[in-house]
């Protein structure tokens, strides 16, 4: 080992001993690494450059820049060189500064390198795994270049980590200023008016078990079972996402329920034929012909999206979860009809089978498979194929299970992304 090393290490291992056993098991002479010159040096990981080769200081200051000068606790996710950590210390108000390893094999080589004891000693400074916690913790600043190398023991609060920094930018289509959305719910009002009220559904279902039924690729393996399932007397309630109705009754399964959220689905999606007596739950944004031709029971409701603050103020309604897929207010919805246990079906939040959906060709939904460049862990522990808008509606839902702990939450299949707060449902996974 070398005395830059050890010099750290002695750091570490009296201020966070256990931390350090488990640093010292790093493997960082698999890290791959070049070193990178300009006015500075630094280290390029992987393909991946680690921070600035020409002002390193200068770049952490403007990290720094983006967190709050008030605030007595901070939180960084990735170590660097230590600048931005060193940088933050400067604050006399700073009362805490957790830094989160998201490479502990690279964090275990750059002590190798270079000397962190300032930062380390600093008695304000708590070193953790940023692995060993549920969620990310705010106000935060994540290096760039970390995110991209977290280790697979990371990859759960990366995941969370791009998820609130892409935030902002996933949402610049529900501008309530927008044209196209004031005229969408212009087109809607009519319609929502004469609706019923989804709260009319709260409480209608007490302690009676129920199915949320997505369309992710392992549906496929359920069809059989959930047809059989629904023919019987005493049976679970089935609540569709709007893409998985068509599937469903080709194979004879009639939901209960079906929701839909999204402003894109129209009758090609949601076809109204021996819809009769199936409620639609809706939000405003949808497709207000799609809405007229569905024949049973409606019932409109809100989100708490900005996009709905006027709505919701002149005209009523219950509020459904959203955070980007129909799945969440559909989960919501059977958490607040009074479900103990819900089951998810076809909650894959990937591409298992190298598929996208049940149902539908490939890119008929969304993005094709072969331009997936991300990946969660599944029911087995393997990486399988996703994107970064999949993953997010998928820490999303974790958090929603997480804040409902008096509702048993099951998983269907192993063979989409592993669900944090689910269990395996044993009747159906094989």
């Amino acid at each position: 080992m070398s005395e830059c090393f050890e010099d750290n290490a002695q750091v570490i291992q009296r201020r966070w001993p256990s931390l350090y056993a488990r640093l010292k098991t790093e493997d960082r002479l698999g890290i791959e690494v070049n070193l990178i010159e300009g006015r500075d040096s630094t280290l390029c990981v992987g393909g991946i450059q680690l921070t600035s080769r020409h002002d390193r200081l200068h770049e952490a200051r403007l990290q720094a820049a983006s967190l709050p000068l008030d605030k007595p606790q901070l939180h960084v996710y990735g170590t660097g060189f230590g600048d931005l950590p060193s940088v933050l210390l400067e604050r006399a108000g700073l009362e805490k500064l957790y830094v989160h390893i998201l490479n502990g094999a690279l964090f275990a080589l750059v002590l190798q390198l270079i000397d962190q004891r300032q930062w380390l000693g600093d008695p304000r400074v708590q070193l953790l795994y940023a692995g060993d916690m549920s969620d990310i913790c705010t106000p935060f600043f994540a290096l760039p270049a970390e995110m991209l190398l977290a280790d697979d023991f990371s990859a759960k609060i990366r995941d969370r980590l791009v998820s609130e920094v892409h935030l902002s930018f996933n949402n610049r289509d529900f501008d309530p200023q927008s044209p196209v959305i004031v005229q969408r719910l212009h087109d809607t009002l009519e319609v929502l008016l004469s609706d019923d009220d989804v709260a009319q559904l709260f409480g209608t279902c007490p302690e009676r078990e129920i199915y949320v039924i997505g369309t992710g690729p392992s549906l496929e393996g359920n069809f059989e079972r959930l047809a059989a399932m629904r023919n019987q007397a005493s049976r679970p309630l089935f609540i569709s996402v709007d893409t998985a109705y068509r599937p469903l009754r080709e194979h004879g399964i009639k939901p209960d329920l079906v929701v839909s959220i999204d402003q894109r689905i129209s009758a090609l999606h949601l076809p109204c034929k021996d819809s009769e007596d199936i409620p639609l739950v809706y939000l405003p944004l949808s497709d207000p012909d799609m809405l007229k031709a569905w024949k049973g029971k409606r019932y409109g409701g809100y989100s708490a999206s900005p996009v709905y603050a006027a709505l919701r103020e002149q005209h009523p309604r219950g509020q459904l979860y959203v955070s980007g897929s129909v799945i969440h207010p559909a989960v919501d919805l059977a958490v607040k009809m009074g479900a103990q246990r819900i089951t998810l079906f076809g909650a894959d939040f990937s591409f298992p089978m190298n598929r996208t959906h049940t149902g539908w060709n490939d890119g008929d939904l969304g993005p094709p498979v072969n331009q997936a460049r991300h990946w969660v862990h599944d029911g087995h522990g393997q990486k399988v194929k996703t994107q970064l808008n999949f993953r997010s509606y998928l820490c999303e839902l974790e958090r929603y299970i997480a804040r409902h702990p008096e509702v048993l939450f099951f998983n269907s299949s192993r063979a989409g992304a592993m669900i944090a707060g689910t269990q395996f449902n044993q009747d159906f996974v094989q």
